[in-house]
């Protein structure tokens, strides 16, 4: 198993707990079987972004501390430098950076996203909110509710994010796109 699924089904774990939410409580929320669920707390099952958004959101913290276990020191103001990004490297498709990971009281969740040429997500994500994409530079075939949108640098898109979403990576170089989640 790998070190770093593990280390983060441990926090979930704990973090639910600490919140005093049942497994069946918060498996029913992420719309996940107790046993599906289980999974990710044991470390046997990778967690998308979406994923740990749901759950950060759901127990009233921040994405950051569930990725991390630790708790940045918050402001009102967030410059993050060039490299000091919080990175999260997701196993296959994604890379992430997030932009504003010091900020207190975000209303969204602002990334830097690459993603690998010849991936794409095979499970779609919904979580709640809305989310904004920017692509800096590739291609990429949107999906948003079974409807595919593909998106050049320079295209934007803006969806409801409840609704199953996912992108494959057009041509042979990864995409690179600004990803804004809002709650």
């Amino acid at each position: 198993m790998d070190k770093q699924l593990i280390e983060m089904g441990m926090r979930l774990r704990e973090l639910r707990e600490v919140h005093g939410v049942s497994v069946e409580e918060i498996a029913e929320k992420l719309g996940k079987t107790v046993k599906e669920y289980e999974e990710y707390e044991d470390g046997k099952q990778d967690f998308s972004f979406s994923f740990m958004l749901n759950v950060a959101t759901f127990l009233g913290i921040d994405v950051v501390n569930l990725l991390s276990g630790q708790t940045p020191k918050l402001s009102d103001c967030a410059v993050v430098r060039k490299g000091q990004e919080f990175f999260i490297k997701k196993e296959g498709a994604y890379d992430y950076k997030h932009l504003a990971y010091t900020f207190k009281n975000k209303k969204g969740e602002p990334f830097f996203v690459t993603c690998m040429a010849g991936e794409e997500d095979k499970v779609f994500h919904s979580h709640e909110g809305q989310e904004f994409n920017f692509v800096l530079s590739g291609s990429m075939r949107l999906t948003v509710d079974n409807v595919t949108y593909d998106l050049n640098k320079g295209d934007s898109a803006y969806f409801n994010s409840n609704l199953p979403h996912g992108i494959k990576v057009l041509g042979d170089v990864p995409v690179k796109f600004l990803a804004v989640v809002m709650k």
